[in-house]
């Protein structure tokens, strides 16, 4: 019965643990889905599912301190659904970063990449909910620590810092 009672508990400790340290809703938790890019315009990546991304959100534990680090500012007057990151070398997008969350107009999120990421230039492509999309090519991310995304009259423009 002792033993029953101790595993009891370490489990319950564990799940404690495990829900206090998870991410609460729409805080920009990471989402994984692989989505065809085309080879003329190569462009971005998320994380959500277990399969590993190159770039993910600041909640991913195992990607932090990478050179390439960045924050991205929504000022583009809409919602975005989906973000997409990708080396600008690659002809495919990786995951969508935000997964089931989404990156409201005035809000922003720290994107982390893996310590071993070695890639300078990468593509960047955002979506709203009617799967409208904007791209942006060749970012030097070793230069840029944040972008900030604006769309106007049609066209999208990007800050860089």
């Amino acid at each position: 019965m002792k033993k029953l009672t101790l595993i009891c508990g370490a489990a319950c400790a564990l799940f404690l643990a495990a829900a206090c340290s998870s991410a609460p809703a729409n805080s920009n938790a990471t989402s994984n889905a692989n989505a065809a890019k085309p080879a003329a315009s190569p462009a971005a990546t998320a994380a959500a599912t277990p399969a590993p991304s190159p770039a993910a959100n600041s909640n991913t534990a195992a990607t932090t301190g990478a050179a390439q680090d960045f924050t991205l500012v929504n000022d583009t007057g809409v919602e975005i659904d989906k973000v997409f990151i990708s080396p600008g070398d690659k002809d495919d997008w990786e995951e969508d970063i935000l997964g089931k969350d989404t990156l409201p107009t005035g809000q922003s999120v720290e994107i982390k990449f893996h310590r071993e990421e070695t890639a300078a230039k990468w593509d960047l492509k955002i979506e709203d909910k009617q799967g409208n999309a904007i791209e942006w090519h060749d970012l030097d991310l070793l230069k840029i620590s944040k972008l900030t995304l604006h769309y106007k009259d049609g066209k999208g423009t990007a800050d860089v810092e």
